[in-house]
């Protein structure tokens, strides 16, 4: 039996507005994804102190584990008006920490070849993100988390 699925084109706009001593500074940059045949969104609530992983990638799709080499975008949105989060993005032998301000987001083009670089800056060597999860550091509040991800 064939899919009835359509594959579409996702389009992302990010958008800077602000006018600085009268003088409009405002930007704004497109990405056109073609052929996104699967996307997968969902608002995840962190408990307080805790951390929990809300993509992995590898070969093979499983429960929450997306095929790495068929990501091509990646959004995570903090949710909360004060809380700061931490994003862990792994590979199999690295890692790094991004911390993410009420209301900011984490945004990556994946395309199937990105990943965090190891090494020096003249000589990075990057490699497949297979894990990323999040940390709520609040002793006492839970913090929501959008998680949005388009594969072809």
């Amino acid at each position: 039996m064939a899919s009835t699925i359509t594959s579409g084109t996702l389009t992302v706009k990010v958008t800077e507005a602000i006018a600085l001593n009268g003088t409009n500074m405002d930007a704004t940059n497109t990405l056109t994804i073609n052929a996104v045949n699967e996307i997968n969104q969902r608002i995840v609530t962190i408990p307080p102190q805790d951390l929990r992983i809300l993509y992995e990638f590898g070969t093979v799709i499983g429960p929450g584990k997306f095929i790495y080499a068929d990501a091509r975008y990646l959004r995570i949105t903090n949710k909360d008006d004060t809380i700061v989060v931490n994003i862990n993005i792994c590979t199999a032998s690295t890692n790094q920490w991004v911390s993410l301000t009420a209301g900011q987001s984490f945004i990556s083009s994946l395309n199937g070849s990105q990943g965090v670089a190891s090494g020096t800056v003249a000589g990075a060597s990057l490699a497949d993100i297979t894990k990323i999860t999040v940390q709520n550091p609040s002793l006492t509040l839970a913090v929501d988390i959008d998680c949005y991800v388009a594969l072809t």
